[in-house]
């Protein structure tokens, strides 16, 4: 059980210090950041892991260190026989509470995964398609999907195998995050150097440097988990006499839990004397972000030499096997980060590179964004224009029906249909002519307008031709028109 409870405060340790250092910005000075208190010494217990079964990792072990008789056989197996599975024997005499308990979690995680199966397949617009759930569970090894309904021994070793195999993966992902946190770091130094002129550059550099020195120097460093080191906490932080000093009592007294191990945050804050004499909160040239790598990296150093049987702790007998070691008597300078560069210049170019590629992308997306907007933009005026149209010549036709009044032209029905309710408007052209006032044959218009001028000049009787559309004496009525005879106005006779 020590394994999996190492292993569940590693994950916690890690998933703290990484949550914490991407929660700051990178454009913020890191250096006048104070860390809160619970980051330092103890992460909060509710940090998630990082892994996607941190939930179902949890309640498996919580359960089974409810079992007394599992918990017992935990203590007592070695780590090997662990790995190698040779406990399910142990298993099957797990309380039936318990077992019980470890099946339901087992079912509800498989349901879980497969409902995120299915959610993955609607969203890629898989609706019609068999999901065929057996299959897709397969990439998830931390349980045996071929019996979704029991918690056995293979499901325990499952859990424990993914877990330190994606833990060690996590511990390469923090300081990949690491890496990219410092390279980000230099990369923004040197954009800003560009921008500034000859003399601000040079003003600029050597305050660089002066910073630089003014963090390298420092008290010297104790070798993590050497005696020189134990000793000085045991002097200051303990204030006991250090010509006292006793492995056995210093082990008991920073076993805080009184658990018997150290566990990772155990460890951790032996190491906060010594990050002391490194980086101050209220120094500029200190980087509180680069004080949590050191401490993780002071942690790794001794789990790698105290660690012996790769528990993720360290028990009291491993601690005391440790102190009688010549490296704990002699050990070699410890070399700090400002020793040890995250990055070479090399991977530093390639990151710069990607960092020009990335924003090239951006500016690409950006660009179509921004087209795709104008056109949404366009699309809509358009939009708004034949609404405002509409809702006009929906209006006027309401008003034309309140009225009573003609629609204009172009409302008119199509082709020669004309309403009745518009009949009495038609053109005088449309009407029919009374008697005797039928239209002149358009040959006889013609003749009428090529009468010579000369014909004005006629004698009295030629004068007195009546004309068009006058009345003729009886007798003189058009031979062209068909209509009755007019009765003579004698009051036009001369």
């Amino acid at each position: 059980m020590s394994y999996l409870k190492g292993l569940l405060t590693s994950c916690l340790v890690l998933a703290s210090v990484m949550s914490w250092a991407k929660a700051v910005p990178i454009s913020i000075d890191k250096t006048k950041v104070k860390l809160p208190e619970e980051t330092v010494k103890e992460p909060p217990q509710n940090v998630d892991t990082g892994l996607h079964y941190d939930r179902y990792l949890r309640e498996v072990i919580d359960f089974l260190e409810k079992d007394q008789h599992f918990r017992e056989k935990l203590h007592n197996t070695d780590m090997e026989d662990i790995k190698q599975g040779k406990l399910a024997k142990e298993l099957d005499f797990v309380s039936h509470h318990v077992r019980t308990k470890l099946d339901e979690l087992k079912r509800q995680e498989v349901s879980r995964l497969r409902t995120l199966i299915k959610a993955k397949q609607d969203i890629e617009g898989g609706n019609d398609i068999a999901v065929d759930h057996q299959a897709l569970l397969k990439q998830f090894e931390y349980l045996n999907h071929m019996n979704p309904h029991t918690f056995e021994v293979e499901d325990l070793d499952r859990l424990i195998k993914s877990a330190t195999k994606d833990l060690e993966n996590y511990d390469k992902e923090r300081h990949e995050e690491f890496k990219k946190y410092e390279m980000m770091k230099e990369h923004e130094r040197r954009e800003h150097l560009k921008t500034l002129d000859e003399e601000g550059r040079r003003k600029e550099e050597e305050h660089y440097e002066e910073m630089k020195k003014k963090h390298a120097d420092h008290p010297k460093v104790n070798h993590p988990g050497s005696k020189d080191q134990l000793k000085e906490v045991w002097e200051e932080a303990d204030g006991l006499d250090p010509e006292d000093f006793d492995p056995k009592t210093f082990f008991n007294l920073h076993d805080t839990n009184g658990d018997g191990f150290f566990d990772e945050q155990e460890l951790e804050a032996l190491f906060t004397k010594e990050l002391e004499k490194i980086y101050d909160p209220t120094n500029e040239e200190d980087d509180m972000v680069e004080m949590e790598e050191e401490r993780l990296r002071m942690r790794e150093h001794v789990m790698n030499e105290v660690d012996s049987n790769k528990d993720r702790l360290v028990s009291l007998d491993e601690f005391l096997v440790a102190t009688r070691k010549k490296e704990f008597l002699e050990p070699d300078s410890w070399e700090t980060l400002e020793q040890n560069q995250a990055y070479t210049e090399e991977e530093m170019r390639e990151f710069e590179e990607q960092l020009v590629k990335q924003e090239e992308d951006l500016n690409l997306k950006a660009a179509d964004l921004r087209k795709q907007r104008e056109d949404l933009e366009r699309q809509q005026e358009q939009l708004n224009a034949q609404k405002i149209e509409l809702q006009q010549a929906v209006e006027h036709m309401e008003r034309l029906k309140t009225q009573k009044v003609p629609p204009p032209p172009e409302m008119q029905l199509e082709g020669n249909a004309i309403p009745e309710s518009l009949g009495h408007d038609q053109p005088p052209e449309h009407q029919p002519l009374p008697p005797g006032h039928q239209d002149i044959p358009l040959e006889q218009q013609q003749q009428q307008h090529d009468v010579p001028q000369n014909q004005q000049d006629l004698g009295q009787e030629h004068q007195n031709i009546p004309q068009e559309n006058q009345p003729l004496p009886p007798g003189h009525n058009s031979p062209h028109h068909d209509s009755p005879q007019m009765p003579l106005d004698h009051n036009n006779v001369p």
